[in-house]
């Protein structure tokens, strides 16, 4: 099977839950610690060897893309200032992305977001990369999908079990009765949308990671929009269960979902506290408090 080279980052979103912070940041751009979110999900992306990002942008989102650009100024300013270990830091985030941006006029769901990235991926599988879902681990997850698709094809859909409570929070994986092909790997029959608890058909919650084959845009184009007039990605694998396998892989490694305010506030502080420069410090200031 083909390598995935090309992962596309939706980053148009308005980012409301952050409000009044989003209201002129990006919420892609909202640090963990001082890593923008959308930069961990890059890092993701080159640790698996994806050389190609693509960013479906709205307004007010120059920012995101000016972030992994060349700062001439800004790496002058520290240059002069002989702070080479900011300046490396800096020009690390230009040096190892090579990205395309492409702007989403008027947002109208996850689906058409994947939708707007045809032209740019052309006829080869891609990654699909939700920032706001955080995932560490030994291997980057996508990287961990990756091989899976180029082992059995198909599409890969993250997952991961959650209690039956909260899966009405999620995409919710429908396993079919087929033999799992490899560990960790499910094959679907469907995907519901945020079901309620007692009608979801399984704990398997969809996790912001996919590898889709090109096919999913002739799928994307044949969605039905939904009553809010998106297009909705979770119709458009469903179609593509009529053209080939589909899987649900439950990754390895833990997940923070930083789009909601404890998540962001959970990944901020089990990063800050593996960070050699502060963690220390942090974690003395943490057992000091009276809790």
């Amino acid at each position: 099977m083909s390598k995935i080279r090309k992962a596309v980052f939706p980053a148009a979103g308005l980012g409301t839950r952050f409000l009044p912070a989003t209201k002129a940041v990006p919420k892609e751009m909202l640090p963990i610690v001082d890593i923008p979110q959308i930069q961990i999900g890059v890092q993701e992306a080159l640790d698996a060897g994806i050389d190609e990002i693509i960013f479906i942008t709205g307004r007010g989102k120059v920012s995101v893309v000016d972030h992994f650009d060349v700062s001439y100024e800004l790496e002058e300013h520290l240059s002069k200032r002989g702070n080479k270990e900011l300046l490396s830091v800096v020009r690390e985030v230009a040096d190892k992305a090579r990205v395309v941006s492409i702007r989403q006029k008027n947002p109208r769901g996850l689906g058409h977001a994947v939708l707007c990235a045809k032209d740019v991926v052309g006829d080869e599988p891609f990654a699909v990369i939700l920032s706001d879902d955080i995932i560490r681990g030994e291997k980057p997850a996508i990287g961990q999908m990756a091989e899976i698709h180029e082992a059995h094809g198909g599409a890969i859909v993250s997952v991961m079990e959650v209690p039956r409570k909260e899966i009405s929070k999620y995409g919710a994986a429908v396993p079919s009765d087929e033999a799992p092909p490899g560990p960790r790997l499910t094959p679907l029959k469907g995907m519901v949308e945020k079901p309620p608890a007692d009608e979801a058909p399984s704990n398997l919650a969809v996790i912001g990671r996919y590898i889709l084959p090109p096919e999913i845009f002739g799928c994307l184009e044949n969605v039905v929009p939904d009553a809010n007039g998106e297009i909705q990605l979770t119709d458009g694998i469903r179609l593509l269960m009529d053209q080939m396998p589909v899987y649900a892989y439950e990754f390895e490694g833990k997940r923070f979902d930083a789009g909601d305010k404890l998540g962001f506030l959970q990944a901020t502080v089990e990063y800050a506290l593996d960070r050699s420069d502060i963690g220390p410090a942090f974690r003395d200031y943490l057992r000091s408090l009276d809790l």
